[in-house]
């Protein structure tokens, strides 16, 4: 046998009041003058009745949800970026709201109809989240109210984004280099003519590199040499890595666009019989897992995707200002960096 859920009235009448007096108690309001112990009857009637509130009915009276949209392309899928969700969740749960997450796997159709549907549930705001930092067109049905972009930023900049900060990532590693006496002979690995001067593709690349030179420029030096890679993968790294190791000379550091690079150059180092970092530094970007796991561990500028996914909801019920809101990324200092190796 079904049982009937519990009203509002249920509560009132167990309770032995009325049911403006239960709904004032239950939904928090300042001002009734009801006992303490007259709190407690309501309490502990709607625990006895197992009686939940009617929230698309309040949601009609204060005009919220407490639930935010969560959009992504592929980051719910991708473990790399699972920060981001989960510090979204917990900024979404300390100010008591709900994040609906859905996933649209770049698919346009399925895009509009998900968000759609979050709408259709009047959501107090949503987040469109990308899985590479990059710009985008944004769906139309976002502008209709309160929006961030996380990971990503508008054609126009007329939506509030929230970003990694990875021009100060580049110069930050290139001065942990610099700090240990680095200076001539510091090649990059991870250029790529597409990922750099396209926004739709990446806009990390450009802004890493950015830091770099700025950062060499101002201590009178310069890039001492560079490896194309079509791909951001450890073979690219690898062969990359090979590929300055046949130079007359040889670098004593080298700067990885990222950790799955220098993982393969590290294989290539060890190959030609060379150690990090007694023979050649190296640093990176992101902080993958793989990065505490190499031998010696990686020096790498960490990606703080749970702080961006916590800020993002923090901009959305705060108001959202318009502009690129940046999050720094923290240099995880490990054991790859020494001073240069004479010779």
């Amino acid at each position: 046998m079904v049982r009937n859920r519990a009203t509002l009235a249920d509560v009132a009448r167990l309770a032995g009041l009325s049911k403006a007096a239960a709904s004032m108690v239950l939904n928090g309001r300042e001002g009734t003058r009801l006992s303490p112990e007259a709190h407690q009857r309501v309490f502990a009637a709607a625990e006895e009745l197992g009686y939940r509130p009617n929230v698309a009915a309040r949601s009609l009276r204060t005009q919220k949800t407490s639930t935010i949209a969560f959009v992504s392309d592929i980051v719910a899928s991708t473990r790399f970026a699972g920060g981001l969700i989960r510090g979204a969740i917990d900024a979404a749960r300390e100010r008591d709201h709900v994040l609906l997450i859905t996933e649209t796997q770049g698919d346009a159709a399925f895009e509009k109809q998900a968000i759609d549907a979050m709408l259709d549930r009047q959501v107090d705001g949503v987040v469109y989240a990308a899985m590479a930092t990059r710009r985008l067109d944004v769906p139309s049905g976002i502008g209709s109210g309160p929006a961030v972009l996380l990971n990503a930023v508008s054609a126009d900049d007329s939506v509030a984004c929230v970003l990694p900060d990875d021009e100060r990532a580049g110069r930050g590693v290139t001065a942990a280099l610099l700090d240990k006496g680095h200076r001539d002979r510091i090649a990059l690995i991870g250029r790529n003519r597409l990922k750099e001067g396209e926004p739709e593709v990446s806009l990390a690349a450009r802004a890493r590199i950015d830091g770099i030179e700025a950062t060499l420029a101002a201590a009178g030096a310069g890039i001492f040499a560079e490896a194309y890679c079509s791909e951001w993968l450890p073979e690219h790294g690898y062969r990359a890595m090979g590929s300055l190791l046949r130079r007359p000379t040889r670098p004593t550091a080298v700067i990885c666009m990222n950790d799955r690079l220098a993982f393969g150059a590290y294989q290539a180092l060890g190959e030609a019989g060379l150690s990090v970092p007694a023979d050649v530094s190296v640093v990176s970007f992101d902080d993958d897992p793989i990065a505490a796991w190499l031998r010696p561990g990686l020096t790498t500028a960490a990606l703080p995707h749970e702080q961006m996914g916590r800020r993002a909801v923090e901009l959305l019920l705060d108001g959202q200002p318009r502009g690129r809101t940046m999050v720094p990324m923290p240099l995880r200092r490990r054991r790859s960096i020494a001073e240069p190796a004479t010779g």
